[in-house]
């Protein structure tokens, strides 16, 4: 389990951000459906109010997505740990955990920060500069050391870097961009939100190794647009 660096304090919480309220959370993740253990450890262990603005602090651990900014949002802890571990069922104990994963839209960093705690290597990709700013910062004061990250159109994914074990993202467009499933390994697993703004589902794709790639709906969420282009 990743040991985070925050300063003891910080860290630790009090009140509304208190290791209490992170243990609750925990639980009314595992009561509300999630399985993997895991995504669950993770989560209680990660100072969610490290991601959002102070005057959000005590709402911090509640289930429910909050205003990070230009437009964007922190995802519900709900949402984060259901799209971790559909990703990570895709691999089995042969196979082990996913080695490169490529996330679209870094947002917070809340989301990445819960996954290179699971991985080998996480590459994220944010559009807007100072969203960008902000969470390198975040990763930096919790010793985060096996994340990379850009700021560029996400709709471009990170085709230097490709191909990927898994890619996730966290917007949401009509169709999956085809120069993102492209990045993806034969084998490999996709997580995202599709749809418009008024009925998106989240959706998991996963490959044959032949060149085709299995689609399941895994049910309805919410998610800011996909959008391309750079701010």
């Amino acid at each position: 389990m990743t040991v985070y660096r925050l300063p003891a304090a910080e860290l630790k919480g009090e009140g509304m951000t208190s290791q209490r309220a992170r243990d609750r959370l925990a639980v009314s993740l595992k009561e509300s459906g999630i399985r993997d253990t895991r995504v669950i450890e993770v989560i209680r262990n990660l100072p969610r109010h490290h991601f959002i603005d102070q005057a959000l602090h005590s709402r911090a651990y509640e289930n429910t997505a909050l205003p990070i900014g230009h437009g964007q949002t922190i995802s519900q802890p709900w949402v984060v740990a259901r799209m971790t571990e559909v990703l990570l069922e895709h691999f089995d104990s042969k196979q082990g955990m996913p080695k490169r994963v490529l996330e679209i839209g870094t947002g917070s960093g809340y989301q990445a920060a819960v996954l290179a705690a699971l991985v080998s290597e996480l590459f994220t990709v944010e559009r807007i500069e100072e969203l960008l700013r902000q969470a390198r910062r975040r990763f930096r004061q919790l010793g985060i050391t096996n994340l990379r990250s850009k700021h560029d159109d996400g709709k471009l994914g990170w085709p230097e870097e490709a191909p990927f074990d898994a890619i996730i993202l966290t917007a949401a467009g009509d169709t999956i961009p085809t120069r993102i499933l492209d990045q993806l390994t034969p084998t490999g697993v996709l997580v995202a939100p599709v749809g418009s703004a008024s009925s998106q589902t989240l959706i998991r794709m996963r490959g044959d190794g032949e060149g085709d790639f299995m689609q399941e709906e895994l049910g309805p969420v919410s998610f800011v647009p996909l959008l391309g282009g750079i701010g």
